[in-house]
Formats: C-alpha cells, sequence, structure tokens
C-alpha cells in the first residue's frame, strides 16, 4: 500500500478518486455543510483562516478519525469516510487500510 499526500492544489474529484483508489472506502468532502464542488481545489474551499500548510501524507495505518482530523487542521476542511457503497459513515477507530473492506 503506497503513501498519497494531499495539497491545496489537488481537486474535490481527484483526491476523492485517489483515495477510493488506495483505500476503497469513499471520502465525503465538505464544503461548510454541503458537499463541495467537484471542480474545486482544496485551497479554494479551505476555511477562512485555517492554516495554509504544505502536504499531508496519508499512510494506510492512519485512524479514519486521526486522518478526519488532520484534514481540518491543516486544510481548513470537512471530511467523513463512508463505506465503498457511501450507505454509512465509518468508525473512528478503524484504520484507512480496513475502512474499504
Amino acid at each position: 500500500m503506497a503513501d498519497f499526500s494531499i495539497s491545496g492544489r489537488l481537486t474535490v474529484k481527484a483526491l476523492k478518486k485517489q483515495f477510493k483508489d488506495e483505500f476503497g472506502s469513499t471520502l465525503r468532502v465538505y464544503n461548510g455543510v454541503k458537499f463541495a464542488d467537484e471542480n474545486a481545489t482544496l485551497a479554494s474551499i479551505r476555511k477562512e483562516g485555517s492554516p495554509k500548510t504544505g502536504d499531508l501524507v496519508i499512510k494506510g495505518n492512519m485512524k479514519v478519525g486521526t486522518f478526519e482530523d488532520k484534514m481540518m487542521e491543516l486544510f481548513g476542511i470537512k471530511v467523513q469516510v463512508a463505506s465503498p457503497d457511501d450507505s454509512k459513515l465509518i468508525d473512528n477507530n478503524v484504520t484507512l487500510s480496513q475502512s474499504g473492506k
């Protein structure tokens, strides 16, 4: 399982596809309380006042809750990891590798 890096230049659509290909689970990306536009870059939906830091490297052994918290902390973007068919949210204590099984 390869690691991948997330940067502000990535589009929502590209991030969701990369996440699905890597872990098998679905990534929900929000802009406020609504789902983010697929063609928006992560930098464009970032909450005002959030840090404009570099990249976030994601590993398969990272817990879902840790990943969701890091996305908010580093990018100011709310994300949630859902089942492969997007029917339910994955428990925060499951690793990203296990989330797509």
